[in-house]
């Protein structure tokens, strides 16, 4: 009887996996392919596949296509990939639903270092932002934590997140009341979190950490399968749950803060990406959840795009404006089902 429940609940698990796949592999698939074809110019369908395959076009919609929408659908891919699966790591990390980067000052953190950045001229190489962005991130993200660690009630996080994150983006504003008008619009753009403008130099400079970050993030697969059992049982079997949280945390925010140096502050895809994988999958296994959260998160970042930049064109708006008011309605839903029990 315990086989048969066993290869049912396997065989249930592969068709919701499947589903995902192919849902991911649709909207994908459309999101991509109209985003790379909206835009000035227009192209037709059969114009826009000869140009990705042969560039053969007029050279305005060549480049338009190759040097301006291609690297941004691409960054997008890259940064909604690495919000998805950090917000997994920290949400199975804390066995806390609710925790993302968003939510606990990481992703505050960092924006409050590139700005400082910014506004005060440091000699830093754009390069080396990620690692000044990750700093931040880590203190915003250690303030939270370690202020609510050991609580099971998951209304405490978002508490003491939102009241630091609160805190750190004040610290933004004075910042940019310091700054002069041009830092003023270009921070304005950039704490907005946005993919326009975006070149192939940003890809070059994301890439080395989703390389990096996305494989290695898959490696905690095993020790948050551990966590599942709690901390005393992980910690029985062999595993230091101290070390291993500050790892997910440091993790979760390399990403976070590579992202927020190329693209700043896109919210709630680490939060929803999980989310909807979860609610999809009816799973906490992370050997499934990390893998399809990034790509959730993915096709969440690259649709929410093409929204921003065609619903009100020839006017674009920022795309973190787009999750956050998707993001925010979610996160209601989501404190109300677990007041209720259902989450």
């Amino acid at each position: 009887m315990g086989e048969a429940i066993q290869s049912n609940t396997g065989a249930t698990r592969k068709r919701r996996v499947f589903f995902l796949v192919l849902l991911l592999i649709v909207t994908g698939t459309v999101s991509i392919l109209m985003a790379l074809k909206s835009g000035y110019p227009s192209v037709s369908w059969d114009e826009l596949l000869r140009i990705l395959l042969h560039r053969d076009g007029s050279e305005l919609a060549v480049t338009s296509i190759l040097e301006l929408r291609l690297p941004r659908v691409v960054l997008g891919v890259l940064s909604g990939a690495m919000l998805g699966i950090s917000g997994a790591l920290m949400q199975n990390g804390l066995r806390n639903p609710l925790a993302s980067p968003d939510l606990i000052g990481v992703t505050a953190g960092s924006s409050l270092i590139i700005a400082v950045i910014t506004v005060l001229h440091l000699p830093i190489a754009f390069s080396l932002f990620p690692l000044f962005g990750l700093l931040g991130g880590f203190i915003g993200g250690f303030i939270v934590i370690s202020s609510v660690y050991g609580r099971s009630d998951s209304t405490s996080i978002i508490l003491m997140g939102t009241a630091v994150t609160a805190m750190l983006n004040g610290m933004i504003v004075w910042l940019v009341t310091m700054g002069t008008q041009n830092d003023i619009n270009l921070l304005y753009t950039y704490l907005m979190g946005s993919l326009s403008g975006r070149h192939w130099h940003h890809v070059e400079y994301l890439l080395p950490w989703a390389v990096i970050g996305i494989p290695a993030a898959m490696l905690f697969a095993k020790p948050l399968n551990l966590l599942r059992l709690g901390d005393e049982q992980a910690e029985a079997l062999g595993q230091n749950v101290g070390r291993l949280r500050l790892l997910l945390l440091i993790a979760s925010g390399v990403m976070v803060s590579a992202v927020v140096a190329q693209c700043g502050p896109i919210g709630f895809i680490a939060l929803l990406g999980p989310y909807l994988t979860r609610a999809i999958l009816r799973t906490e296994d992370a050997r499934w959840i990390l893998p399809c959260s990034a790509a959730v998160g993915a096709v969440l970042l690259v649709t929410a795009d093409l929204f921003a930049k065609a619903v009100f064109t020839p006017r674009e708006i920022p795309v973190g404006l787009w999750t956050t008011i998707v993001g925010v309605p979610v996160l209601i839903l989501m404190l109300a089902a677990k007041r209720r029990g259902r989450f």
